[in-house]
């Protein structure tokens, strides 16, 4: 498995805090912040997507 670079935490209004990861190979990764080990990964365009619909509203129930 590649080294995964983590950032630092993104928590929302509630005590949900998410970190966004990437690896060499180009692909991302998001998990709940202390729970690193357990990720869902996609592409990079594919997770930012997603993140920008949350941050629009068009999906805030998934959090």
């Amino acid at each position: 498995m590649s080294y995964i670079r983590w950032e630092d935490p993104f928590c929302g209004d509630s005590s949900n805090c998410f970190r966004i990861g990437t690896d060499a190979a180009g692909n991302a990764y998001i998990a709940v912040s202390g729970a690193e080990d357990q990720y869902v990964t996609d592409t990079r365009a594919a997770l930012g997507a997603l993140i920008r619909d949350i941050k629009a509203g068009k999906a805030d129930h998934l959090l």
